[in-house]
Order: C-alpha cells, then sequence, then structure tokens
C-alpha cells in the first residue's frame, strides 16, 4: 500500500455538495482506503480571476493502485462530475490533482509528481498541512515551510471543519 496526496477543487454548481460528493467517491476507490480528509475551504481562483470562487480539500488515500491507475480512477470520478476540460485554470464542476504517491518522483507528460505546482499554491498547501502536518515534498522541503513563500494574494478561509 501506498500513500496518496489528492487535491479537490470545484466552483461550478454547487461546489460544496460537489466536494462532498467526491470525497464518498474516494472513500469507494478499489483498492484504496480514505485515511484522512482536511476541512473545506474558501479560496480565491488562481491564474483565471474572473470565475467564482472554490471549494477545496486534501485527502490521504492508503492506496494498491499504481500512480497511473490512481490517475484514472481520479479522471473518471471528474467525468461522472461532470468535468469538461477546457482552458487551463478555468471553472470547473470537479478537479482531482493526484498531488504525491508514496515516494513515486516522475516526470512523464500524462503524469508528473510530486505536482508541480502544489508547493505554490495556498488552496493546496493550507488543507494538506491540516491533515499531514510533518509533510515534505520531495524537492521542495517542508510545507510548513513553503506556506510562508506562497502569493499573499491567495485568499483561502476554512468554511466546514472536518
Amino acid at each position: 500500500m501506498s500513500r496518496a496526496y489528492v487535491a479537490l477543487g470545484a466552483n461550478l454548481g454547487d461546489p460544496v455538495a460537489t466536494v462532498n460528493a467526491a470525497l464518498a467517491s474516494l472513500a469507494n476507490l478499489p483498492r484504496s482506503s480514505l485515511a484522512a480528509s482536511s476541512s473545506l475551504y474558501r479560496t480565491a481562483p488562481v491564474g483565471l480571476l474572473n470565475q467564482p470562487y472554490f471549494i477545496n480539500a486534501v485527502v490521504i488515500l492508503e492506496t494498491a493502485l499504481s500512480p497511473f491507475s490512481l490517475l484514472d480512477e481520479l479522471f473518471a470520478i471528474e467525468i461522472r462530475f461532470g468535468r469538461r476540460r477546457s482552458i487551463p485554470n478555468a471553472a470547473r464542476t470537479l478537479d482531482l490533482d493526484l498531488l504525491l504517491h508514496g515516494d513515486t518522483i516522475q516526470e512523464d507528460p500524462r503524469l508528473t509528481l510530486p505536482h508541480p505546482r502544489m508547493h505554490l499554491r495556498a488552496f493546496v498547501l493550507v488543507p494538506l498541512l491540516e491533515i499531514a502536518p510533518d509533510i515534505v515534498i520531495p524537492g521542495h522541503g517542508h510545507g510548513r515551510d513553503l506556506l510562508g513563500a506562497v502569493d499573499i494574494d491567495q485568499s483561502i478561509e476554512q468554511i466546514l471543519a472536518a
């Protein structure tokens, strides 16, 4: 079994309900169990700014799935929730990002681990640190040290405690 970290985000429809339903879907993944989930956070969009605020969370999965098999399962969940991929950072019904998978470090056109921008995003680091306060992100360092370098304009507010 490997420990995998997955970020969830949504800003279309009812994003709180969507993220909660997605958490239930993650808990039912094959050969996996949901070990922990963060609180929900309301966050400002990053990149493409003229869109609704997001609801974000991070989960820990204990999984026997390979990184690519887990990625395929995450994409299948996104599709079930109506995800359409258009332009980067666009509004979305659901976004599931595989952040870390055990000690895997890889660069592949389909999947880069650790996630290449996770250390730059408050909407990832804050919920991640809530459930894994001692996390070390390979190639970047301790998560708690990275949070201070995140862009100050990234608004984040805890809305629902775990």
